[in-house]
């Protein structure tokens, strides 16, 4: 297994499993998906991916449909999406995605954790490139065969597939999400869900007390509302 499969297992096996932070976070990618490309799925691959991704976290459809609507509405909120990067304690880089409608209370908030918890708030690209942007796609196990797919997957991208208690999972660069998606559906292979990931290049061990105080700073950005993902160099 490669460094796909150990970064998902690790990630699952964290407290990221809040019902109204997954919703929210849904919400949001609805928004910004009608925004970039209309209301009609059939037509938008973006907002496509995020009706699969609410359908798998078990959202239900009338909210759905709600949000796309409220999306269509032109004096909606528009959000924006905003990379931050900085240190926690102890050299731990932290990669911090964010959807905002308002980016002075987004970056005043960022700030804040990192000067309160010890941290560091960096630069644009300070720590980004510490990480590999990567799309994955999670479809059903059964009917198919792992080694005859990754064979056949390889040409639109897919670098790494694996098998677990939720499916086949790919993964592959950020820039051939498209193109996957696009097989996949011309293969009329259902994708239950999909997304992107930033994985780190190399983790950093800590001690007991390390640990605590690099958690200490993840959990006060993970609560934010504006924030949609947190990825970090510390070992899990």
């Amino acid at each position: 297994m490669g460094r796909a499969f150990e970064f998902r297992k690790a990630r699952k096996m964290k407290r990221w499993s809040a019902m109204a932070k997954t919703f929210t976070r849904i919400g949001k990618d609805i928004v910004m998906a009608v925004k970039e490309g209309g209301p009609n799925p059939e037509s938008n691959s973006r907002l496509r991916a995020v009706i699969q991704n609410a359908k798998a976290a078990n959202m239900p459809k009338e909210n759905v449909e709600r949000a796309i609507k409220k999306a269509s509405d032109k004096d909606s909120a528009n959000f924006k999406e905003v990379l931050f990067e900085g240190y926690a304690p102890h050299g731990i880089a932290i990669l911090i995605e964010t959807a905002t409608d308002n980016n002075n209370r987004t970056v005043a908030n960022i700030r804040s954790y990192f000067n309160k918890c010890n941290g560091t708030m960096g630069t644009q690209g300070s720590v980004e490139f510490m990480f590999d942007h990567t799309c994955n796609f999670r479809i059903p196990s059964e009917g198919q065969d792992v080694e005859e797919m990754e064979l056949e997957m390889i040409d639109f991208g897919v670098e790494e597939i694996f098998a677990d208690e939720d499916g086949i999972m790919m993964y592959a660069p950020f820039e051939s999400f498209g193109s996957i998606q696009k097989e996949l559906e011309n293969r009329g292979i259902e994708i239950l869900s999909s997304g992107f990931e930033r994985i780190p290049q190399i983790t950093k061990e800590l001690t007991e007390d390390q640990v605590a105080d690099v958690e200490k700073l993840l959990e006060k950005i993970e609560e934010d509302d504006d924030v949609m993902n947190v990825y970090h160099t510390m070992k899990e």
